[in-house]
């Protein structure tokens, strides 16, 4: 296991053998796949790791990059599996058909767990900026990544921020159905339940309703403390109205997802006093983050993304590990991706036996006067 931390875009490709002889053939394309939803409710967080993704590519290329004593030249190909998990598994099978060196994605837990079968049947090492689901690397596919931490740590962490922080006495828990969302809400019940806490009841509902009049009409002679909900940006923004609508004085909190535009938008007053706990730090510092946050806004002119760092890393650490492996080869980077040591924008990145990302960081934000304010940073490691 090597100790060393592989530092950023110069140190990465000098190592290439950038500018050598061989830099004067025609470069070798080498192909890594993104898959996210670039349309519906979560259509801008998708552009945003598409976006990120191909500055990552841009960087790397601007490198010169010579592997196995050969120039590539790195391309993305990006594809929209709507958060749809047929739509995943097809978006897979073309990217197993095109022969891509890697994958970035996917973002719903739903469609990156049956997507990451396929990529295992073929060797292609997946790296995930999003998918937080704690079967995704339970399969015990040696080809799945994430780089982002699991529900069950992110659960916890809410758990005891509700308990400890917010004095939660009759938690209502509701969520939407889905593998990401009913996951997470069975995480945080089995966390709150291990801290003594009570849990009123438990509502699902789907991941595509509007109308959460019942479900409220009856958590609110509950008299809850807390209503926690496990669902996407735009749903949790209506039940936050519908929260403030019915007079339910319980505060609304979210999961992973929920801190950007969307929510503040859709939710408006309404929103005031949403906690949410999201993986990573709140802000970045570096010259890595520098050159990024540069890159983003005199490209797109647009605020970056929660999520978009991810996606970022998540190419370069596929390419960190092409350079360790000194070969595109699909079995050769996978074997690396389990030994690497890479410092991103996001902090270290190295995964332990199953692919999870060790030593995870979150942020614990609230929706203060319109905005998102952070609250505090756990589990950080200097």
């Amino acid at each position: 296991m090597r100790n060393r931390i592989l530092l950023g875009a110069a140190m990465l490709w000098a190592s290439l053998g950038m500018q050598c002889g061989a830099a004067q053939a025609e470069p070798r394309t080498v192909t890594i796949g993104l898959a996210a939803p670039m349309s519906g409710p979560s259509g801008s967080t998708g552009i945003s790791l598409e976006r990120a993704a191909q500055l990552a590519i841009d960087d790397l290329n601007e490198g010169h990059p010579v592997i196995g004593g050969e120039p590539v030249r790195f391309k993305l190909l990006p594809q929209d599996d709507r958060a749809d998990p047929r739509t995943g598994q097809l978006i897979a099978e073309y990217f197993v058909k095109s022969k891509v060196a890697a994958v970035v994605g996917h973002w719903n837990s739903g469609v990156g767990i049956p997507a990451s079968k396929i990529y295992a049947a073929a060797g292609i090492p997946n790296v995930s900026p999003a998918v937080t689901a704690p079967a995704y690397t339970q399969q015990g596919y040696a080809t799945a990544f994430r780089i982002v931490p699991h529900d069950g740590d992110g659960a916890r962490h809410t758990a005891e921020y509700v308990l400890q922080e917010m004095k939660a006495k009759n938690i209502v828990i509701i969520d939407d159905r889905t593998v990401f969302g009913a996951a997470y809400a069975a995480e945080f019940e089995k966390s709150v339940t291990a801290q003594k806490g009570k849990v009123a009841a438990h509502y699902t509902v789907s991941s595509k309703t509007s109308d959460f009049n019942s479900i409220l009409r009856s958590a609110r002679n509950l008299d809850p403390d807390v209503v926690f909900f496990a669902g996407i940006d735009a749903q949790a923004a209506q039940l936050a109205n519908d929260i403030r609508r019915l007079q339910i004085k319980a505060p609304l909190v979210g999961i992973g997802g929920l801190v950007g535009p969307t929510f503040l938008t859709l939710a408006g007053p309404a929103g005031e006093g949403t906690i949410v706990v999201e993986p990573g730090l709140p802000s970045y510092k570096g010259p890595q983050w520098s050159r990024f946050e540069s890159a983003w806004k005199a490209k797109y002119k647009d605020e970056i993304y929660l999520y978009a760092p991810f996606a970022y890393d998540a190419v370069r650490t596929i390419a960190a590990a092409m350079r360790e492996a000194n070969s595109t080869d699909n079995a050769k980077v996978t074997a690396e991706l389990h030994k690497i040591r890479y410092r991103g924008i996001i902090g270290n990145i190295a995964f332990d036996k199953d692919g999870n990302l060790r030593d995870p960081v979150f942020t614990l934000y609230e929706v203060k006067n319109g905005r998102w304010r952070v609250i505090k940073t756990i589990g950080e490691k200097n």
